[in-house]
């Protein structure tokens, strides 16, 4: 879903637009969001949005990306458990947080019936985290911390589909000592047999019954 940059001149308006999309999205959520009502708060006419925007979802996802700041960049302290709990639970708190978290949610859904959205999530901000995680993951295979045979799209989303599973299904982000226990749990599968770390207790028994 390429963006067309708007001219200089209209670098306010465009600014005008991505903003009143943010606003209404989380004043009257993603379903009532429309075009007509994005240019009515930002004083610009419907022509000028599609200009630049294919979709109601087109923009939100620039404005989703602006309020975003996502820092790509991976701890390597030599210590994979670590490095993916600082990293995961630096990532949730940008990219879960509240004042964007319900557009990113929405976002997410639109995806599942919009195969161009879709893309455009990956390309755009997805694919920037999956990369520095890669790395890592590799690092940690010729070191000898995660198993060899394994793809590292498959540990991607043993470790963080779990943070994901969290946020969407049970409506709030998983907190610090969550996340460090999904990594702990996840990574002493994902060691060789060998070296297989020692996996700490699970949560109390009220976090383990509120899970569907």
């Amino acid at each position: 879903m390429p963006t067309r940059r708007p001219e200089r001149r209209s670098e306010e308006s465009a600014k005008a637009i991505v903003r009143a999309a943010l606003e209404l999205c989380r004043e009257v959520g993603y379903r009532k969001l429309s075009i007509e009502g994005i240019a009515a708060r930002a004083g610009v006419g419907k022509n000028t949005i599609y200009r630049w925007w294919p979709s109601k979802s087109a923009v939100l996802l620039d404005g989703l990306l602006s309020a975003m700041t996502v820092d790509a960049s991976f701890p390597d302290t030599g210590d994979v458990a670590a490095d993916f709990k600082t990293q995961i639970t630096a990532a949730a708190g940008t990219v879960f947080r509240p004042d964007t978290g319900p557009h990113y949610a929405a976002l997410i859904g639109e995806a599942q019936q919009d195969p161009e959205l879709a893309r455009a999530l990956w390309d755009r901000l997805i694919s920037h985290l999956t990369s520095a995680a890669t790395q890592r993951i590799q690092s940690a295979q010729r070191r000898g911390q995660i198993r060899p045979d394994l793809t590292p799209d498959l540990v991607i989303e043993m470790l963080y589909g779990p943070a994901y599973y969290h946020w969407l299904m049970r409506q709030r982000p998983a907190d610090a000592q969550h996340i460090h226990l999904i990594v702990d749990t996840a990574l002493a599968g994902l060691a060789p047999a060998n070296s297989r770390p020692d996996v700490p207790p699970a949560g109390n028994g009220e976090e383990r019954a509120e899970s569907p």
